[in-house]
């Protein structure tokens, strides 16, 4: 099912990610992980998504991203267009995120 149909479009989150600069982080962040060879990067909208969600509600890397397996509200936010049932990243991904920016 498509995120839009199954949550409140009133919701705090989905509001706040509508006034966000998401291509902001595309241009700033797309070149800290190039991808060249082998699967695609991590989207630069999740991580930043992610970061921040991991930040507001005080949660680890793996709880962000188990929340985030259960939250269409998470996901909308960080830029999912249906709801996803696996994680997107192994959570230690946010830590090379981390100390590349």
């Amino acid at each position: 099912p498509r995120l839009v149909d199954m949550i409140d479009m009133r919701h705090e989150l989905v509001t706040l990610s509508a006034l966000i600069d998401w291509e902001f982080f595309e241009r700033e962040w797309a070149g800290f992980f190039p991808s060249t060879t082998g699967r695609p990067a991590t989207a630069p909208r999740l991580v930043a998504g992610l970061l921040y969600l991991q930040h507001a509600f005080r949660l680890s890397d793996e709880a962000v991203v188990a929340r985030w397996v259960e939250n269409p509200y998470f996901q909308h936010f960080t830029g999912e267009t249906f709801f996803q049932h696996k994680p997107p990243i192994d959570p230690t991904s946010l830590i090379r995120w981390r100390k590349r920016i």
